[in-house]
């Protein structure tokens, strides 16, 4: 599901199992799609323009508890709950 919108970047965040079992989230901008840890904010895999990925960070350190919160949610088989946009 869509957690947050912003500035033409789309964050998402589903429940997987056995591929990454570090709490992180996807960002997908355009044609490019990455794989990023929550705690600390590191991208983990794929690549952004150098522009968004600092932008993605950036939200990501704003929103850290959030975002744990979330993947806690998915855990536990309950929706995630939407993170305001980085402004």
């Amino acid at each position: 599901p869509v957690i947050s919108r912003f500035f033409g970047i789309v964050v998402t965040m589903t429940k997987e199992t056995g591929r990454h079992e570090r709490p992180h989230f996807h960002a997908r901008y355009a044609e490019f799609k990455a794989s990023i840890a929550i705690d600390p904010p590191v991208m983990m895999a794929g690549a952004l323009p150098r522009r968004q990925e600092r932008l993605v960070l950036a939200w990501a350190e704003l929103h850290r508890d959030e975002l744990l919160e979330n993947w806690r949610r998915l855990d536990d088989d309950k929706s995630v709950l939407w993170i305001a946009a980085l402004q």
